[in-house]
């Protein structure tokens, strides 16, 4: 099976938590806690039903936000949960990972100075998701179509795409290059949003409709070609996501003690006992988005005695919302900005020892140095400077025929891409902010495209490839 071994061995030298790995557990539990019954039935009542609900017209994913809403104050927590799955089948992983905060609850009419704060539509979700109990499965398979789909990834996009393509009757082969399915939820989410084994168990969940097989181990450019997908099935759906981590580009980018954030919280996701990940008592990150953010905050929740986030622009620019600013603030993560990083220090076994920055500032619309540099000591250096695609994984005869658009591959407004029968979506598709709700979005879109084209006969598995 294709699994990275380790992906700390660049870590090696450092030391480990001091806490227990009970006490390490405790601090890895959910950020927020859940909304007792109570609570979700008074905070479910704050909510106006708005007819044309704002909440409801910016959700990527197009759930029925009032309509869920209704359900839980009528107590029928099913329904509420239905109402969602059916727009979102990863409703349980979006409640606790999307950013309402700039969603539907910056949208939520509740949301202005009077009132203090809008309805607590992401903890009402979770509400609903957490606790319905349904005998089987909440939807059915339709006739089947006697067609069969191959998709390519079983993240959230591939996943979701899977979810529907199963419902609308036809047959899924889902291929995951890593052990497990789940993708970014699996291995990338920082471990106290997603906690124990929900992610997992979300998957489980999903793969109750039937109808969906998930081969492991099968990687796109490794031992899976494009050509042969589209050879033996009737359809191909990309979720590659963005398996490269870009590179700083400075000398000694490969020393011990420099590694890829999502390299990290990949393997802390896995890890049964906390207390023996490497650990640097001075960390620094280097990024602005979440994934910097969920770094920063895991490793002083490990234990570490200082960690800084570095960010070349100010705090206004980050891609991190302000309420990841404040999770990161509320554990003293440093937020360290107008800062540009220009040289790695190496000790004298060539390990890292920290790195040199150039100050930063704005000349009209330019980002420009200023040539006054200082330094910041550090025992490890965490990238978190965004994923691209891996081109490995698009190599094939076939696979170079796709369009990119940047590093990332074209699509129509129905996910098709430049070669017939493929079609893409998720963080590995040109439009879109690489959330995981508009991951679901895309793969449930694509399924319906997907489908469409199936019943009206313009795909075929034995077209020319």
């Amino acid at each position: 099976m294709i699994e990275v071994l380790s992906r700390l061995t660049k870590l090696e030298h450092l030391g480990h938590p001091t806490a227990s790995k009970e006490e390490l557990a405790s601090r890895f539990t959910d950020l927020v806690p859940a909304l007792t019954a109570r609570q979700a039935l008074i905070e479910s009542q704050r909510c106006l039903y708005c007819y044309d609900a704002p909440c409801t017209r910016i959700c990527p994913s197009d759930i029925d936000v009032a309509s869920f809403i209704r359900n839980i104050a009528n107590e029928n927590i099913n329904g509420a949960a239905k109402t969602i799955l059916q727009e979102n089948i990863f409703g349980g992983s979006c409640s606790r990972v999307c950013p309402t905060e700039i969603l539907c609850e910056q949208s939520c009419v509740r949301n202005h100075d009077a009132e203090t704060q809008p309805v607590k539509i992401g903890l009402l979700q979770r509400h609903a998701i957490d606790n319905m109990q349904f005998d089987k499965h909440p939807f059915e398979r339709a006739t089947a179509t006697g067609r069969t789909v191959a998709i390519v990834g079983a993240g959230p996009a591939g996943l979701s795409c899977a979810h529907r393509l199963a419902m609308l009757g036809n047959d899924v082969v889902v291929f995951e290059s890593h052990a497990k399915a789940g993708g970014l939820n699996e291995y990338g989410i920082a471990k106290y949003k997603l906690p124990d084994d929900f992610a997992q168990r979300e998957v489980e969940f999903l793969l109750e409709i039937g109808g969906i097989t998930v081969q492991y181990g099968q990687t796109l450019g490794v031992n899976l070609k494009l050509s042969d997908l589209r050879q033996q099935y009737d359809a191909v759906f990309l979720a590659l996501g963005l398996g490269a981590s870009r590179e700083l580009g400075l000398t000694g980018e490969d020393a011990a003690g420099l590694l890829s954030a999502v390299d990290y919280i990949a393997e802390l996701r896995q890890a049964d006992d906390l207390s023996k990940l490497p650990l640097a008592s001075r960390c620094l990150v280097i990024g602005a988005g979440n994934t910097a953010i969920d770094m920063a905050v895991q490793m002083a929740r490990l234990g570490a005695d200082d960690v800084t986030v570095i960010y070349r622009r100010g705090t206004e620019s980050m891609s991190a919302t302000e309420h990841e600013q404040d999770i990161a603030k509320a554990h003293q993560v440093r937020l360290k900005t107008w800062a540009q990083p220009q040289q790695i220090l190496l000790d004298e076994a060539g390990r890292v020892r920290g790195m040199r920055f150039e100050k930063t500032r704005m000349d009209g619309a330019r980002l420009v140095g200023t040539g006054e540099s200082f330094d910041i000591a550090a025992d490890a250096i965490f990238k978190a400077i965004g994923q691209s695609l891996d081109a490995a994984s698009i190599n094939d005869a076939l696979a170079v025929e796709l369009e990119k658009q940047g590093d990332k591959i074209h699509v129509d407004d129905s996910f098709r891409t430049s070669v017939s029968g493929v079609y893409a979506g998720g963080d590995c598709v040109a439009p879109g902010q690489d959330l995981t709700v508009q991951a679901v979005q895309h793969g449930k879109l694509a399924a319906a495209a997907i489908h469409q084209d199936l019943l009206s006969n313009s795909l075929s598995k034995k077209e020319a490839a």
